[in-house]
C-alpha cells in the first residue's frame, strides 16, 4: 500500500494523521498524509519569502517536468500503474484518465505559450522593454502566491493551475482525497524538474484546516458545488469553479444525434463540461429517446476495462446518487437510469434521460458527475433564458439575432456555433475566462 507523503517546503512529510484512500470497491490502495495548521501556515508563509524562477528557467522546468509526468516512477508507480490506481480509486473509466494525463503534460509544456493568450494586446511583460519610455502598460502579476482546493471528479483540471507556475506564482496544491495522485506526481515532476520545494507545495489537509490554505494565499481557485459558489463567489480572491450546468440549443429543428450523445457521455459524464440539458425546437420526446437509446449501448464494466465509458462508485455511494437523481426528477418523466451492481462492491452508473415539460424547469439546472440529461422543449418566445448561468452552450441555429444575445448574455461562459460538443476545448480558447485573467493585471509605467 502506498504513502501519499505531503511535500511541503522542506522535503517530503509524513504526517502522523493519515486518510485511506480507498478504490471503487472499497479496498484501500493508498494512505494520505494530512498535514496539521502549523505546516499549513509555514509552508504558506515559505512560499512568500520565495523568489520565482527567471521567466525561461520556469519554462524550461515546465518542459521537463511534463516528461518526468509521464516517464518516470514516482512514489512506486510507474506512469501506468499511476493511470490504473486513478481510474480505480475515481471510478473514471482508464481511456479518459489515459487522455486526461496526456493533456496535463502537453499543458506543462505549452503553459508558457498558453498564457500568453490572456495578455492584452497593448501590454509588455517587461518593464525594461523600450515601448515603456514612452508609456505603456505592464502586465503584472496581483500576488505572489496561488492557492489550489482541487477537485477530484477529473485529472485534467490539474493541467488549469500550472499556468500559475508559468507566470511566477509559487502554488500550493490542496488535493481532493478522492483522487490525490495527480496532483502528487505533479508537484513531484515539478520539483524533480528544477522548481524548488518552496515553489510548488503539495498539502493534503482536513476540512478544518482546508481554509489555512486559501488564508495564506494572495489569490486561490477552489473546485465544489454551489456551496462553493455561495461561499466564494463575492471575493476578489477566490476564483470559484462551481458547476458546469453545460447545454445544447436544437433549434433548426435536427437532432444532431452524435454531437448531443458525445457531449452527454465523454469523459464518463464526469466534467463540467458534459451536457446537463438539451432544448429541443417542438417536441423533445422523439430526440430524448434517441439519446437513451443510444447511451444504452454503453457497457456496464469495472472502471480499469478498456471498454469502460460510464464512471464507477462504491455501492452505497452510487445509491446514493441514485435516490437523488430520482428525488430531483419528480415531475419528469424518465426513459432510463439507474446502477448496476458489479458484484464487487462497486456500481456502475448507467445513463439517466428525462423529458421535462416545459423549458424552464428546474431539472434543467440540476447537474449530475455521470451521464444524466434532462431533454426539455424550447421555442424562440423562451429567448435565451433558459440557457443561463451556463459554462458552455452549444447552439444549432440560423438566427443570428439570437446569437447575438447568446454571446451578450453575462452568463453564458462559452457559445459554440454548430457540431461542436459542449466538451470541445483547446488551450488558446478560454474555458472560464483564462486563469491569466485572474491572475494577472496591468499597470501603467513610464520611464525616462
Amino acid at each position: 500500500m502506498a504513502l501519499l507523503e505531503a511535500l511541503g517546503p522542506n522535503g517530503a512529510f509524513a504526517a502522523r494523521n493519515r486518510q485511506d484512500v480507498p478504490d471503487v470497491t472499497g479496498a484501500v490502495v493508498a494512505e494520505l498524509s494530512l498535514v496539521p495548521r502549523l505546516f499549513v501556515q509555514r509552508a504558506m508563509a515559505a512560499l512568500h519569502k520565495a523568489e520565482p524562477l527567471p521567466v525561461q528557467k520556469r519554462a524550461d522546468a515546465l518542459a521537463e517536468a511534463a516528461s518526468i509526468f509521464t516517464d518516470a516512477t514516482i512514489g512506486g508507480l510507474t506512469y501506468e500503474d499511476y493511470l490504473s490506481t486513478v481510474s480505480r480509486v475515481s471510478g473514471m473509466p482508464i481511456t479518459y484518465v489515459r487522455a486526461a494525463g496526456s493533456v496535463v503534460a502537453a499543458a506543462a509544456r505549452d503553459a508558457p505559450k498558453t498564457v500568453e493568450h490572456a495578455r492584452p494586446l497593448g501590454a509588455v511583460t517587461r518593464w525594461r522593454a523600450s515601448a515603456v519610455r514612452q508609456g505603456h502598460a505592464l502586465w503584472a502579476r496581483r500576488g505572489d502566491v496561488f492557492a489550489v482546493h482541487a477537485a477530484g471528479n477529473h485529472p485534467g483540471i490539474h493541467a488549469v493551475w500550472l499556468e500559475a507556475l508559468a507566470l511566477g506564482y509559487r502554488v500550493a496544491v490542496r488535493p481532493s482525497r478522492r483522487e490525490p495522485f495527480t496532483p502528487h506526481r505533479l508537484v513531484w515532476a515539478l520539483r524533480a524538474a528544477g522548481f524548488g520545494d518552496d515553489q510548488v507545495v503539495f498539502l493534503p489537509t482536513d476540512h478544518a484546516v482546508a481554509d489555512e490554505v486559501i488564508a495564506g494565499a494572495d489569490l486561490a481557485m477552489v473546485y465544489g458545488g454551489d456551496d462553493v459558489v455561495a461561499k466564494y463567489g463575492g471575493s476578489t480572491k477566490v476564483l470559484p469553479q462551481g458547476p458546469g450546468r453545460s447545454k445544447i440549443l436544437l433549434a433548426d429543428g435536427e437532432s444532431h444525434l452524435d454531437t448531443v450523445v458525445s457531449s452527454i457521455s465523454a469523459e464518463a459524464g464526469m466534467a463540467c463540461v458534459n451536457t446537463t440539458a438539451v432544448f429541443v425546437r417542438g417536441d423533445p420526446a422523439p430526440v430524448a429517446a434517441a439519446i437513451a437509446e443510444r447511451l444504452a449501448t454503453l457497457p456496464s464494466v469495472a472502471p480499469d476495462d478498456e471498454a469502460a465509458r460510464l464512471p464507477v462508485l462504491r455501492l452505497a455511494s452510487a445509491q446514493g446518487i441514485d435516490r437523488a437523481v430520482t428525488a430531483a426528477a419528480r415531475g419528469a418523466t424518465a426513459l432510463s437510469g439507474g446502477i448496476e451492481d458489479l458484484g464487487d462492491g462497486s456500481a456502475v452508473l448507467r445513463p439517466a434521460v428525462f423529458v421535462l415539460d416545459h423549458a424552464t424547469a428546474a431539472q434543467a439546472k440540476v447537474e449530475m458527475g455521470f451521464p444524466c440529461v434532462w431533454v426539455a422543449p424550447w421555442a424562440p418566445d423562451d429567448g435565451v433564458a433558459p440557457l443561463r448561468d451556463t459554462l458552455v452552450v452549444t447552439a444549432f441555429t440560423e438566427d443570428e439575432t439570437l446569437v447575438d444575445r447568446l454571446m451578450a448574455e453575462p452568463s453564458i461562459s462559452n457559445v459554440y456555433l454548430g457540431e461542436y460538443p459542449t466538451h470541445w476545448m483547446r488551450p488558446h480558447v478560454p474555458h472560464d475566462g483564462f486563469l491569466a485573467e485572474f491572475l494577472m493585471r496591468t499597470k501603467g509605467v513610464v520611464r525616462d
